[in-house]
Order: C-alpha cells, then sequence, then structure tokens
C-alpha cells in the first residue's frame, strides 16, 4: 500500500493553477466538429477536452426495445486511453456506465422524444483530455450536439461543478482539487425555468454551504449557456 501525496490547494487564497475561488476555467465551445455525424460539439474546460456526436433518430434494433409512444436516448460515455496520465483500458466499466446513465438523465427532461417513436438517438461522449469535471463538461457538449442535429428541445442543458477545498467553497473543479478537496457536486439545470436536472454529491457539506454552492453554480451556469447559444449562433452563420 502506498499514499497519494495531493499538494497544498490553496496558496494565499489562489488556487493550484492560479484562479479565485469563484473563478472558472478559460471554456470554449464549438459545434459541427465531425461531419458524418447528425450533430456534435467539442467542449474544453481548462484542461478538459471532450467531443460529443449525435446520431439520429434512427429506427431503434432490435424491435423488442422500441418503444411504440415515444423515443428512446442513449448515451455513451468514455473516456479514451490516452485522455489522462494512467492509460485507461479501452472499453465500458462501472464508472462508464454510471456516468453515461447520468448524462442520459440530465438530457432526458428536455428532449421531446414523444415525437419520434419507435426510434433511438444515440449520444457519444468522448473525454480526449481529463483533468476533472469530465461529466459536466459531456453533457454541455452533448446538450450542444443534440441542439446541432436539429433534435427539438425545450431548452439547452448547462452544467459545472463546484466543492469545497481546504474550507473553502469553489467553482469548477480540476483533477486535483477533485482528488484532493473535501466534497465536489455536479450540477446541471436548463437556463431559462433554471429546472435542475442533476444533483450529484460526493463528501461533506452542511445545509448553509450547499444552498451558497446551489447559487454559485447556478450563476456559473448561466454565464456558460451564453457560451453555449454563441457557439449555436456562430455555427447558423457559417462561421
Amino acid at each position: 500500500m502506498f499514499e497519494v501525496k495531493v499538494e497544498k490547494l490553496l496558496v494565499e487564497g489562489k488556487r493550484v493553477d492560479g484562479r479565485s475561488l469563484t473563478e472558472l476555467r478559460p471554456v470554449e465551445m464549438e459545434v459541427g466538429v465531425i461531419s458524418r455525424a447528425d450533430g456534435s460539439a467539442r467542449v474544453k474546460f481548462g484542461g478538459t477536452h471532450v467531443m460529443a456526436a449525435v446520431y439520429g433518430p434512427r429506427t431503434l434494433h432490435p424491435a423488442h426495445l422500441r418503444e411504440l409512444t415515444t423515443g428512446v436516448l442513449r448515451c455513451h460515455y468514455a473516456m479514451l486511453p490516452f485522455s489522462v496520465d494512467e492509460r485507461k483500458s479501452p472499453g465500458p466499466n462501472r464508472r462508464s456506465i454510471e456516468i453515461s446513465k447520468v448524462i442520459r438523465h440530465a438530457l432526458e427532461p428536455v428532449i421531446c422524444l414523444e415525437e419520434f417513436p419507435r426510434t433511438v438517438i444515440d449520444v457519444y461522449v468522448s473525454v480526449i483530455q481529463g483533468d476533472g469535471s469530465t461529466r459536466v463538461a459531456g453533457i454541455n457538449a452533448a446538450s450542444l450536439a443534440l441542439a446541432s442535429a436539429g433534435i427539438p428541445m425545450l431548452d439547452l442543458v448547462t452544467a459545472c461543478t463546484g466543492g469545497k477545498i481546504e474550507g473553502k467553497l469553489a467553482l469548477d473543479l480540476n483533477g486535483v482539487e477533485d482528488v484532493g478537496g473535501e466534497a465536489d457536486v455536479s450540477f446541471a439545470m436548463t437556463p431559462r425555468k433554471k429546472k435542475v436536472t442533476l444533483l450529484q454529491m460526493d463528501g461533506l457539506l452542511t445545509t448553509a454551504e450547499l444552498k451558497k454552492l446551489l447559487q454559485m453554480m447556478s450563476d456559473a451556469c448561466l454565464h456558460l449557456h451564453e457560451v453555449q447559444r454563441k457557439a449555436l449562433y456562430k455555427a447558423l452563420r457559417g462561421e
């Protein structure tokens, strides 16, 4: 047995990457990055790079899996073998299966699946490079990819993380903070009606801390929604 030592996460109020506690990493979003997909998007949160591709709606096979009155959403999350320092084994594992389900549940409330009975929409989320907050980056990318595919949606879904590091609440945890922090929360919402579609927490927070962190993440999601909208408008203009 050996112990992994995590460096100090806060030095004079600054985080290991120089950010303040409420500062997001540099964010980039782009749609239409995979020509053979029906819709696609690329999202970067600092050192976390994620791509999403959407295929469908198309007839679901085998026939016994079809729903007569609605379509089926399938999400597939994977960290590519070279995405982190220690090579990831290819193929699904317990974590990828769980995150695939989390992404599906976060997206289902906004997709008008009832318009496509007996069909399936497949969403593939691939982590090209991982440095924390991969599932929320994947949700942002998948939401953009669905919109770029022309899938009818009630709203976009926007997501971010928050947590507690050395007793302080912080937004958008990177990999070191995710491992060494006291708590981390994954959060997703619909920006227009502010409906929460994902809330997961590891670690411990007081009720007051959780309420404050929820407000911080909600405000951050509204900012990220503007980045999503700009990416979609840019694609519509053909830029």
